[in-house]
């Protein structure tokens, strides 16, 4: 097993729950078996996932037979299972979505060519958010994801009702507020966002709070959680009620593999998963592709993240189009496209 690291520049700095970051670090991994190499990729980030260091640590002491513990490291954790899933994928000569689907979901169905996929719309004022929002809608994304909490409350609502005045009702609104209010608040912006018509509104307790946002159910919104996965287990979700959505991210749960069983848990218990990534390089983006695809009839999904590094790994096999993210085709990840990435560290 190899390890590479590497750093991702932003194209700008970008907030999240965890703080402003401006790059990307990480490792690349590359795991044989048969005779075949895969690749994968560890980029932890913090609030999420472990720590840079730790992520190191825990991959020099690792091996294909001997991976990182998930619910410690997840990032590597999600490295080395991809990698190992990548190489069995194309020794067998199959997308890496179909090895997937057996590990979480027992189907026929064919794969789909594509995933739709949400946009996502900065914190902004109102002209600009309406500007974002609109340029989105005209690219056919038919799902806009609004990030609020940052604002006040009552500018948050104007918004998103201009938002949804502009792009009308073809258009479903999804909010994600990060955690950033208090019962009280939540409970009064869920009432008025259920009377525009929001899709659902993602984390808008702090993560550890389960009992409230069980509670906000059921008043004529729907409610993500994400942050709360980092926090929880998706078992203890599933049994807090605290989720109508559960937004799963492969790099935070610890890998592909977890994340399709973590998809399929939600499932039985008529929860809709949703596959993000962590704003990771284009081998690990790729991996969440992959993972949506395998989750039959999923819904719009976060994949849309690769115009958010000013450079990445490798030319991306991911096309966005007309609101969705198209399939990679041929073994494993992507077939041979990255072959570079393997042929260079594989002596």
């Amino acid at each position: 097993m190899w390890i590479d690291p590497f750093s991702l520049e932003l194209a700008s700095p970008l907030s999240t729950a965890a703080g402003t970051i401006t790059e990307r670090r990480g490792f690349l991994v590359g795991v044989e078996r048969d005779g075949y190499w895969g690749v994968g990729e560890a980029t932890p980030l913090p609030g999420w996932t472990e720590s840079y260091e730790a992520a190191r640590h825990a991959l020099v002491d690792a091996t294909a037979d001997s991976p990182p513990e998930p619910t410690e490291t997840p990032a590597a954790a999600h490295a080395v299972d991809l990698a190992c899933l990548d190489a069995i994928a194309r020794r067998d000569g199959r997308p890496l979505a179909a090895v997937l689907r057996e590990h979480g979901f027992d189907t026929d169905r064919p794969l789909p060519e594509s995933i739709p996929v949400n946009a996502t719309i900065g914190d902004g004022g109102v002209d600009e958010t309406v500007e974002a929002a609109t340029e989105a809608a005209d690219k056919g994304f038919a799902w806009l994801k609004l990030k609020v909490g940052v604002q006040e409350p009552k500018q948050d609502l104007r918004r998103v009702h201009a938002v949804h005045t502009a792009v009308g009702d073809g258009v479903s609104l999804r909010l994600d507020a990060n955690g950033a209010w208090d019962r009280a608040t939540a409970r009064q912006l869920v009432d008025q966002l259920a009377e525009i018509g929001v899709e659902y509104l993602e984390q808008p307790l702090p993560a550890d709070d389960l009992a409230g946002h069980a509670a906000l159910r059921g008043r004529g919104i729907d409610i993500a959680v994400d942050e709360s996965l980092a926090e929880a287990s998706i078992q203890r979700v599933l049994a807090a009620g605290a989720a109508d959505v559960a937004v799963i991210k492969p790099m935070a749960v610890g890998g592909p593999r977890r994340a399709v069983a973590a998809a399929a848990d939600a499932r039985e218990a008529g929860v809709e998963p949703v596959v993000t990534t962590t704003v990771d390089g284009v081998v690990a983006r790729t991996a969440a592709v992959h993972v949506a695809a395998a989750i039959p009839g999923v819904t719009a999904c976060g994949l849309s993240t690769g115009s958010l590094l000013a450079e990445d790994l490798a030319a991306d096999p991911v096309e966005i189009a007309d609101g969705g993210a198209r399939v990679p085709a041929g073994g494993g990840l992507c077939g041979e496209r990255f072959d570079s990435l393997r042929s260079a560290r594989d002596g």
